[in-house]
């Protein structure tokens, strides 16, 4: 679940960009990055990445995502607030894949508030499940990885995602900073209602 993030005249606009593995959020965030001229932080890229380069967490986190789990809340929460504090001023950042559980979230909260920033709205990108399957297998055909070439594995994820990750939802509609999208169609008409939302809050 990315979170993209616009400059304003006195804040920033922050945005999760939400949905289950294989809705798209990678590719749109990229587009939203290309298209508004912000970053693009993939939290998933950055735990592959150190599991790529052999590191202490990379190797605490590799058995996590080879059973298609979460990564530890202490673990990722501490990377964000890291990377807030160190691009408060920046222009704007997307952050792909989080949060992902409630707890999370409300510790996202806190993160953005010491920092005198908050979560505008959540944007969900919503993709029938048998669809999200067939993209990841897809997918990992092309990419090689583990994690998307099983069908077993990839429908562990998608149950994690539903039983953890989907009532983060829950959490900002409560706070009435909830959109959703049709995650179906080319990726250009996709862009468009992601845009759109994002427009009306600039």
């Amino acid at each position: 679940m990315p979170i993209l993030i616009l400059k304003r005249a006195e804040y920033m606009i922050n945005i999760v960009l939400f949905g289950a593995p294989g809705c798209g959020k990678g590719t749109q965030a990229q587009r939203l990055k290309e298209h508004y001229g912000i970053e693009h932080v993939s939290t998933g890229e950055v735990i592959r990445d150190e599991i790529h380069r052999g590191t202490e967490l990379g190797r605490s986190m590799e058995s996590y995502i080879a059973q298609g789990k979460l990564a530890p809340d202490e673990i990722v929460i501490g990377m964000i607030a890291n990377y807030v504090a160190a691009h408060k001023e920046a222009k704007g950042c997307i952050f792909d894949g989080f949060p992902r559980t409630t707890v999370q979230a409300e510790a996202f909260d806190k993160i953005l508030a010491e920092n005198g920033l908050q979560v505008d709205m959540m944007i969900d990108i919503q993709v029938p499940e048998e669809e999200l399957v067939k993209r990841i297998l897809l997918r990992g055909k092309d990419s090689g990885r583990a994690d998307d070439a099983s069908e077993e594995v990839i429908r562990a994820r998608l149950n994690v995602y539903h039983k953890q990750t989907a009532i983060v939802s829950e959490y900002y509609t409560a706070q009435d900073k909830y959109a959703s999208v049709d995650g179906l169609g080319t990726m250009d008409e996709v862009f468009e209602r992601i845009a759109t939302v994002v427009d009306a809050l600039k």
